[in-house]
């Protein structure tokens, strides 16, 4: 089955229990072809139906560091500007699936569906057909920095077509003015905040160089010569400001980013509002545990004893997160892990959005899974009220909290299944994660178990939790066991990405997997795995209502017993 976003819906997301969509001859890569008559005027034969060339332009004008949302979305650089500033203006193309079936084979479209950083996108057609069409685009114009001139931050180029010849690519340039409305002023958040958040010394975007996007939400810029992280949203900014409210409330702990260093502010077109775009932080060269730690163990540049610094250093973070900081943190997996230039680890990531439901605990899920079909519009009406209906029996002003971009408070942030929790209940989850980042921490795996369906990892696991090698020690799979009580299987034990399809796990490699066979089987693993979510909330509202309800229900040990289990192995 093809990854799309039509695929999420009907496989990858619990929507599938309830989808109609069934997949057509047309859906599918192997018989997309139709039944249109292949001639000589669309064959690949023919020399006009062919890409003149996919060499890079000897003096290009453009570079590109990475894409997102599905393979759609490309951090397109320009190179006549310098220095460049971090306005995000980024490249948009149609969705990737449904580009002609021709195109998708000759640019490797479909890769880009699962595949992120810049080393490996590069070396694909599509990249190199998109940087071929701006080059193209720009070359004839007298003077293309007047592109970016006054042009609001988180701006789009937008491709409307990916044709063969370049000269005939159809672009358009949307300035982004409803996020800069949507942005705040410094007076703003500190009318907000009150005098008890402290907020940092501002620069203005023209004093910030960009050198490179690392990831959707932050880039590598130079300020005075000095590299720094710049962390920003194009989209829902609620969710910046939840953060850096967050980041300046935290009190400081070795193992826990610093406070934002400056804020980024950028005079608005309209209204003549100076707007925070987003804040500085410190820049940790070595990168996060995802991709470091399976290249150390591969080259054997970590031990055991490493290990247990992290796990211990991790272990402490949280544990001061929630005792002296008073706060959750629903994050936690290696892609939110950073190794300092001393080899210390240190948390990123405030947001508080959560993790996948790969990642994290079943009490969570069971609650996600609700939410997500409370939101849908394309499973029947009656089933979304259904959800509803629960949800706000567990958090009555939830809606509220998932509406809109903008940024209001007060507010404890934007996390509808984390806020259903009661702290112990917080605390609970915490500690899964916890043992599931372990688990990946001893074994050396980006992960516990193999990537997304839209995500893919440089080094996948070929392990995967809860089984163990010898890299863990017999006490520590005792504790991680113990941490991760409560596990359910998850959807990947039956259905995986095979390359640029979904398929099931038992028919890997074998080419017989069908799309008919991938949805039946998430319809009814998802079928299932609704019931028994839906079951233990129902368990959940009773006992609370009772004044019985266990809210450490799986006896998971606390933060602070890890961390002194943790530090006795250590010792």
């Amino acid at each position: 089955m093809e990854l799309s976003e039509q695929s999420i819906h009907d496989v990858i997301h619990p929507t599938a229990a309830f989808s109609s969509h069934r997949p057509k001859n047309g859906d599918d890569a192997s018989s997309s072809v139709g039944l249109a008559e292949i001639n000589w005027q669309t064959s690949s034969l023919n020399p006009k139906n062919r890409i003149d060339s996919l060499d890079m332009p000897k003096h290009p004008l453009w570079e590109i560091d990475g894409c997102t949302a599905f393979g759609g979305q490309f951090y397109a650089i320009p190179l006549f500007l310098a220095p460049m500033r971090p306005l995000r203006v980024d490249v948009f193309i149609p969705e990737p699936s449904k580009l002609p079936l021709d195109i998708r084979e000759l640019l490797d479209v479909d890769v880009t569906f699962h595949t992120r950083d810049k080393q490996r996108i590069s070396r694909l057609g599509l990249t190199r057909h998109v940087l071929r069409i701006l080059q193209f685009w720009v070359a004839s114009m007298e003077d293309p920095r007047k592109i970016y001139k006054n042009l609001p931050f988180g701006s789009r180029i937008v491709l409307q077509n990916i044709p063969i010849n370049v000269s005939q690519a159809n672009i358009v340039i949307a300035p982004s003015h409803t996020l800069e409305m949507q942005l705040l002023s410094v007076p703003e958040l500190e009318a907000f905040w009150g005098p008890d958040i402290r907020l940092p010394p501002c620069v203005d975007i023209s004093e910030v160089a960009y050198m490179s996007q690392l990831h959707d939400s932050v880039c590598l810029v130079s300020i005075g010569g000095r590299v720094w992280i710049f962390k920003a949203l194009t989209s829902y900014p609620k969710y910046l400001y939840h953060e850096l409210r967050q980041l300046l409330k935290i009190s400081p702990h070795p193992n826990i980013v610093s406070q934002p260093a400056h804020l980024v502010t950028k005079k608005c077109s309209f209204g003549g509002k100076t707007a925070v775009l987003g804040f500085i932080l410190e820049y940790h060269p070595p990168g996060s545990l995802r991709d470091l730690i399976p290249f150390l163990q591969l080259h054997g540049n970590v031990g055991l004893q490493d290990k247990l610094k992290w796990a211990v250093e991790l272990s402490s973070a949280l544990v001061h997160l929630r005792e002296n900081s008073k706060t959750f943190y629903p994050d936690l997996r290696l892609d939110n892990i950073v190794l300092s230039a001393d080899g210390s680890v240190v948390m990123v990531d405030f947001e508080q959005r959560g993790v996948w439901c790969e990642f994290a605990a079943p009490e969570v899920n069971a609650i996600e899974y609700i939410r997500l079909l409370a939101i849908d519009q394309e499973i029947p009406e009656s089933t979304s009220a259904h959800y509803c209906t629960l949800l706000s029996c567990m958090l009555p002003d939830w809606e509220d909290m998932g509406q809109g971009e903008d940024y209001r408070w007060p507010s404890d942030g934007y996390n509808i299944p984390w806020s259903c929790l009661t702290q112990k209940e917080q605390e609970s989850c915490e500690v899964y994660m916890l043992g599931r980042v372990l688990w990946c921490i001893f074994e050396a795996k980006s992960a516990p178990q193999r990537a997304a369906a839209w995500l893919s990892y440089r080094w996948e696991p070929i392990v995967e939790f809860p089984d163990y090698t010898s890299r863990t020690p017999v006490p520590l799979r005792d504790l991680i066991d113990r941490c991760t009580r409560g596990r359910r299987p998850g959807l990947s034990k039956y259905i995986v990405r095979e390359g640029n399809q979904l398929v099931l796990r038992n028919l890997e490699g074998t080419g017989l997997s069908t799309p008919e066979e991938v949805q039946d089987t998430a319809k009814k693993w998802w079928a299932e795995e609704i019931q028994a979510s839906e079951g233990w909330l129902h368990a959940r509202l009773q006992g609370m209502q009772r004044g019985d309800w266990n809210e450490n229900y799986y006896d998971r040990p606390s933060l602070r017993e890890v961390h002194a289990e943790l530090k006795r192995f250590a010792a």
